[in-house]
């Protein structure tokens, strides 16, 4: 691997994205599940800079969050597609090139915009960012985001050390995979979805709860709205779904830019509650274009959905800072 930096780092960072950045091949399909069938024709395939941290980076900084975004990358033409979507958005991206490749993924995307995925995350187990690389901008973050490539939960000592929040997204967990148990328990802030647990949601929800650090876990649930559970509630909180501004035609992107409504509510001082509207908004958005993240929504499609937070005695956004031990 060898050092790509560019420039000299922002001052500050509202958030610090780690890990997450890869390639989407579209394959519009007829239906999901595909039925069985040597061949179908589809309309034209597409590729695009996608995956989740691009989209959490990407959606940053179009709500107007000072966004950085560290990640492994390969010298390849994927690697090339995520740079010259990054490039220009105002997200400073900072990659090391990895010898194994942009990460890839092929996704089956039906009329409705439902969406079935296949991922090639292709990173080794050994994969390591050296500290040399990330700690320079870990220490400018006011907030971090991990996304779950292997490499990113050797962070969390020195995200814990520094006393930052973290939030990370589980996607489809269902409670069980190991995975993922580490980011669930050492993160301020967990989103997944509904897709992985199903009727279990609101046990994996709690357990998140009792055995982590978590003072917030969301759960998406698509047209379904979102839940919100902290650890005042007694059961997760319904967060009504939002009407998207168009037709839905394609899913890809949506939790990712929930993800984005959230922190920026967050980081400007809102309720939970309010960040978990706004993220439902931002959410919708998402998913009236085609293709990853081509519909990010920007800080007049949130303006009004809450009302202003009061002016906070201490900064914004540190609702869910580390209680120090």
């Amino acid at each position: 691997m060898t050092f790509q930096q560019v420039s000299e780092p922002y001052d500050a960072y509202d958030v610090l994205v780690v890990g997450g950045s890869g390639v989407d091949t579209i394959v519009p399909v007829g239906a999901l599940p595909v039925p069985p069938a040597d061949s179908h024709p589809v309309a034209p395939i597409r590729e695009w800079a996608g995956h989740t941290g691009t989209g959490v980076a990407l959606g940053c900084a179009a709500l107007g969050l000072t966004t950085g975004f560290v990640d492994f990358i390969g010298d390849d033409p994927p690697g090339a597609l995520v740079r010259e979507r990054l490039a220009g958005t105002g997200v400073d991206f900072r990659p090391l090139v990895s010898r194994h490749g942009t990460r890839r993924a092929v996704n089956l995307v039906a009329p409705d915009g439902r969406r079935m995925s296949f991922y090639d995350g292709r990173d080794p187990l050994d994969l390591r960012m050296p500290p040399e690389h990330y700690l320079p901008v870990l220490r400018r973050a006011r907030h971090v985001h991990l996304s779950i490539t292997h490499f990113a939960r050797f962070l969390y000592d020195d995200i814990e050390a520094l006393g930052l929040p973290v939030s990370t997204d589980l996607h489809d967990w269902d409670g069980l995979t190991d995975h993922h148990r580490e980011f669930a328990f050492r993160s301020d802030l967990v989103f997944l979805s509904t897709a992985g647990a199903g009727e279990r949601i609101g046990q994996v929800m709690r357990e998140i709860l009792r055995q982590g650090r978590a003072r917030a876990v969301v759960a998406t649930a698509g047209a379904g709205g979102a839940y919100l559970l902290t650890p005042d509630d007694r059961s997760p909180r319904p967060v009504p779904a939002a009407v998207p501004p168009g037709p839905v035609v394609d899913s890809n992107g949506a939790g990712d830019a929930f993800v984005c409504g959230f922190l920026h509510g967050l980081l400007a001082g809102r309720q939970l509650a309010d960040c978990a509207r706004l993220g439902a908004v931002a959410g919708a958005y998402a998913c009236t274009s085609p293709g990853t993240h081509t519909a990010l929504i920007g800080p007049e499609g949130l303006r009004g959905v809450v009302p202003e937070p009061a002016p906070a005695a201490e900064p914004a956004g540190q609702s869910l800072r580390p209680t120090p031990p």
